[in-house]
């Protein structure tokens, strides 16, 4: 209720208020319908920032959607079929809890995917975060290929050392500047590093360095029978300059305002779905958790990717 509350304070201060002063002082002025009607319909603002707030913090944050996807991959590797869901961003803390960790997993499992990978800013809350872990193991035996993980910058800033150690206690397999190849498959998957750069120079460089790094490990002819997973979705276009057909990332939330698919809040190069960048096709997940409790046109989604040949 606090961010309900909070958005009509908003409404009142920059919008209704200003409407009043601005009659107050034109006052003298001859009586212009049109601002009439504004300064009448101005009243209505708060209650629809009321209602809009309300809906955004008590029902669609918490509206899990399912999105599925057909992405081709080179024929012959016996991929055809199988299936990848993504979680990412789930930032869990006072507005997502543990039990609403166990659910998301269940509820991403409930389509039989394969695999599941989460790219990054689960771990975010120094209390929760051991127990989170241990949820996190036990859902593996619910994806029969596995759990893979990508860092986000959110576990750094939570003592990410900390949660490390405790993730390789667990059978989920932690991709920071590795790759494996999943068992009983052709498939690989490569994680990369999170880019702290500050400059954009810096930071092209450094994300070109993480991309090779993360996929150091595999043959460069298999490269295009990878998924690189990454959790900032400007590592799109390195993972393309590889040849990587499928690039998996977040970090934007999908801008968690938006209108008709599109996000209101377009802060990065990429905020929100499916990005073709030659060859390849990148995803920015919308995220699961949130910055601030409420969604609006852009609800937290599992994404699936069903590969084909």
């Amino acid at each position: 209720m606090f961010w309900a509350i909070f958005f009509l304070v908003a409404a009142i201060v920059f919008i209704f208020i200003p409407a009043l002063l601005t009659r107050f002082i034109y006052r003298k002025i001859p009586v212009d319908k049109n601002k009439r009607r504004f300064l009448k319909g101005a009243a209505l603002y708060p209650v629809a920032m009321l209602g809009g707030g309300s809906y955004g913090y008590y029902y669609e944050r918490k509206q899990q959607v399912k999105r599925h996807y057909d992405v081709k991959y080179p024929a012959g590797l016996g991929l055809a079929g199988l299936t990848v869901a993504q979680i990412s961003d789930v930032h869990l803390g006072r507005f997502f809890s543990l039990e609403d960790l166990r659910q998301l997993l269940q509820l991403a499992a409930a389509d039989s995917p394969d695999i599941l990978v989460v790219t990054g800013d689960l771990f975010d809350d120094l209390q929760k975060n051991p127990a989170a872990v241990h949820i996190l193991d036990e859902a593996v035996d619910l994806f029969p290929k596995g759990i893979y993980f990508c860092l986000g910058n959110h576990e750094v800033y939570r003592d990410w050392g900390r949660t490390k150690k405790l993730l390789e206690k667990t059978r989920v397999h932690m991709l920071i500047g590795r790759a494996e190849k999943v068992p009983g498959t052709e498939l690989w998957l490569a994680g990369a590093e999170y880019s702290f750069a500050r400059d954009e120079e810096s930071f092209r460089t450094e994300k070109a360095e993480m991309v090779q790094r993360a996929l150091q490990d595999i043959p460069k002819e298999k490269w295009g029978q990878t998924i690189l997973l990454a959790h900032h979705p400007e590592f799109i276009d390195d993972g393309a300059e590889m040849g990587v057909p499928l690039i998996l990332t977040g970090h934007t939330h999908g801008g968690q305002f938006g209108a008709f698919g599109i996000p209101l809040l377009a802060a990065f190069k990429y905020n929100r779905g499916l990005v073709k960048v030659k060859d390849s096709l990148g995803y920015v997940h919308c995220g699961n958790g949130s910055w601030l409790p409420i969604r609006i046109g852009c609800p937290p989604e599992i994404a699936y990717f069903r590969l084909a040949e």
